[in-house]
């Protein structure tokens, strides 16, 4: 069972790691690499190996959070969903990857794996933790929440549904009268210039 489990995470693995050259917008290769990171970190799970692979999803899955709200709040087009070429130097790009898949891969087959196997009864997880946290331990849970937050953030601000629309087919920002044409600058196509509008009282 486990091992059918380990070979389908390899699949999915590579799979969306495979996706994260496919897509055509910023924020669908960072959600792609995401579930790449995780899947590596559940075969840690699986191997016996639970504070690497639950390490591994934790600061993946929050590294790319934070990157995918960044790009939200930072890039032109609406929630970095705009297609775009995600790869450049095609050539030198497929002889890295390559390359380095055989060095990898070489380096997993030839080592010799340490046999010194750790008691059954040993927390290993535990012992770790107290180990590294020790009494950081408050501070650690404080930026998590804070991690968390912006993780949420992040969702809800790469969704299709934009402020002014759905993101994947333009924003229009709203008149300052009812029904009236949108303010500010117009997207193109639409004239290209500034629409200045004049109105009386206070909001």
């Amino acid at each position: 069972m486990i091992d059918a489990l380990v070979i389908l995470l390899v699949l999915f693995a590579a799979w969306t790691g495979w996706r994260v050259f496919r897509v055509d917008s910023m924020i669908r290769a960072t959600f792609s690499l995401m579930l790449s990171f995780i899947s590596v970190g559940a075969i840690g799970v699986l191997l016996s190996a639970p504070y690497i692979g639950v390490a591994t999803v934790f600061m993946m899955a929050v590294e790319m959070m934070v990157m995918g709200i960044f790009m939200v709040m930072f890039m032109m087009n609406p929630a970095g969903l705009n297609p775009m070429m995600m790869v450049h130097q095609h050539k030198l790009s497929i002889v890295a990857g390559v390359l380095a898949a055989l060095g990898l891969g070489a380096a997993v087959l030839t080592t010799t794996l340490p046999t010194d196997p750790v008691p059954g009864e040993t927390d290993v997880v535990s012992d770790l933790g107290h180990e590294l946290l020790g009494p950081s331990m408050l501070i650690f849970e404080t930026a998590g929440v804070t991690l968390l937050a912006t993780m949420i953030g992040a969702v809800v601000l790469s969704s299709r549904r934009g402020r002014y629309g759905q993101a994947d087919e333009g924003s229009r920002p709203p008149g300052l009268d009812p029904g009236g044409p949108p303010a500010g600058r117009q997207p193109e196509g639409e004239g290209g210039h500034h629409h200045h509008h004049h109105h009386h009282g206070g909001h």
